[in-house]
């Protein structure tokens, strides 16, 4: 048997478990979720019996969990070390910067709008456009994109212009509404609310739940949110609609991301390692995210 072999069991509480219900996890995402949360602001290194043993309270089996871990370590996210019969894997330089510019999203103040035109050359535009939407860009045309953030890097010949608003009016919400599909958003966010929402009504100050119950479920919660606030286009709240759901569901993350912590970084602290031994239940990046949540 590997030494990497994982056998506990966990049976997460009823609570916890209502949160799974018709929510399909993919074992790559999931993992970058667990890194991004977990194990990047305690060094990025991390054994792979954690991964299999967390991945598996929500369904997502060892060989996928090995799977996902092959893939993220051929496309540069990841590298793995050996220590004796154990395998790690850590995040890479690439990687863990982007993770600290994420989790600024989640963890930090509110985004400063920086207006960025992205004008895309050459032949076949159509890949980068695809890229830019996916990073909360709006399409103007076949090869001019807008967005409120800086571009990420970018293949091919693109010109990428900052630009300065000059009126904050009717007319902004209009071509917002334009650009972005805000009704997907505000009906993402609406699915947070409800099954998140739902959920801190049942546990209340989470003294029911166990530390590994906390750490699921804070995971399961900062999955769903990340996959609406990576994408979504992060406008002035002059640009929104009336009553956007995202500020809501801004206040239940902290909210219950404060409230999961206590016992989840516990639970870390006993159960996680790395090559040196087990990671520390705080680190002044972790609490940096807590001091930041409750400053909202």
């Amino acid at each position: 048997m590997s030494a990497d072999n994982v056998k506990l069991g966990h049976e997460l509480s009823e609570a916890v478990a209502a949160l799974l219900i018709n929510l399909p996890i993919k074992a790559a995402s999931f993992i970058v979720t667990i890194y991004g949360d977990v194990i990047e602001p305690r060094g990025g290194v991390v054994w792979i019996g954690n991964l299999i043993e967390t991945c598996k309270s929500v369904g997502i089996t060892e060989t996928l969990v090995r799977t996902a871990v092959s893939r993220l370590v051929a496309a540069g996210r990841l590298a793995g070390e050996r220590e004796g019969r154990r395998s790690f894997y850590r995040l890479t330089e690439a990687a863990q910067a982007e993770f600290v510019e994420a989790a600024s999203l989640f963890y930090g103040p509110q985004p400063a709008v920086r207006w960025q035109f992205v004008l895309i050359n050459g032949p076949a535009p159509e890949e980068i456009m695809q890229g830019l939407e996916r990073e909360g860009f709006a399409r103007l045309n076949p090869r001019l994109a807008v967005g409120t953030h800086p571009a990420p890097p970018l293949p091919g010949r693109v010109v990428v212009f900052d630009a300065q608003l000059a009126t904050e009016n009717g007319a902004l919400r209009e071509f917002a509404e334009e650009a972005w599909n805000l009704p997907r958003f505000a009906e993402a966010y609406g699915e947070f609310i409800a099954r998140f929402g739902s959920f801190f009504e049942r546990v209340g100050n989470c003294a029911a739940l166990s530390p590994f119950d906390c750490l699921i479920a804070r995971l399961l919660l900062v999955h769903q949110y990340r996959l609406i606030m990576l994408r979504e286009p992060h406008l002035p709240k002059s640009a929104l609609p009336d009553n956007w759901p995202g500020e809501e569901a801004g206040r239940l993350f902290a909210e219950l991301y404060l409230r999961l912590s206590k016992k989840a970084d516990g639970y870390v602290a006993r159960r996680f390692v790395n090559e040196s031994g087990k990671l520390p239940e705080m680190t002044p990046a972790s609490q940096a995210r807590l001091d930041h949540l409750k400053a909202r």
